[in-house]
């Protein structure tokens, strides 16, 4: 299944760029960077000059797609960029297509272990 606006929550997120839009830690919000570990209820997204733990529960996170997905998101979604005119995009909305897609989600719905999510789906050779 390819990574798309539409099945971002069913992929591995390690490796994306994430951006904090708004989180119910006023301290948390635009916190931006790659995710480099995942766990059950908290993100490690790292930047140039540190690492935070970031907490899914009451947390709003936009991430960036950029090349194949970007293609395959042509004509969904709003016009979206970094920033805070996001925050009210639902999750599996794409933003701008040119160059890469903007995806916002809610943490709630990423509150599980990363492999359950991931192996649930997609079309898996394992089942």
């Amino acid at each position: 299944m390819p990574l798309t606006p539409e099945t971002l929550t069913k992929h591995e997120l390690v490796g994306l760029p994430v951006r904090v839009v708004s989180a119910t830690n006023p301290d948390l919000v635009g916190i931006e960077g790659r995710v480099v570990s995942e766990t059950m209820r908290t993100f490690t997204v790292e930047s140039a000059s540190r690492s935070w733990q970031v907490p899914k529960q009451g947390a709003r996170f936009e991430f960036a797609l950029t090349d194949e997905a970007a293609v395959s998101c042509e004509g969904t979604g709003t016009s979206s960029k970094l920033g805070s005119e996001t925050a009210g995009v639902r999750s599996g909305q794409s933003g701008s297509c040119e160059g890469g897609a903007y995806v916002t989600v809610d943490g709630v719905t990423l509150l599980s272990r990363p492999a359950l999510r991931t192996e649930t789906g997609g079309n898996s050779k394992w089942r």
